[in-house]
């Protein structure tokens, strides 16, 4: 991720946020929480087909987006953990010794 695709997709987002009536600022903290340019966009995607009536309704979406990131990531740290301790146990340490 470079900084300029996420300021590009911040920008989409805080456009869409005003777009709607909403202040600008809640636009540039939905994008911070969500902190990757295809989280923002998907937030972006959910803007403009969804009918947002409400502040809520925004910051529950991205909470929501917000928690599938972080539950996948512990998905995949947890796979790695757990390839690592198969390795660990099929192979042993490797103390120098044949």
């Amino acid at each position: 991720m470079t900084n300029e695709e996420w300021l590009y997709a911040r920008d989409g987002l805080v456009r869409e946020i005003v777009h709607l009536g909403f202040p600008a600022e809640l636009g540039q903290k939905i994008a911070k929480i969500l902190g990757s340019p295809g989280a923002i966009e998907r937030m972006t995607m959910y803007l403009q087909y969804s009918g947002v009536q409400s502040v809520e309704m925004i910051v529950d979406e991205a909470l929501a987006i917000r928690s599938e990131i972080d539950t996948w990531r512990e998905k995949k740290e947890a796979q790695e953990s757990n390839a690592a301790y198969n390795m660990l146990l099929w192979y042993g340490l490797d103390d120098g010794e044949e």
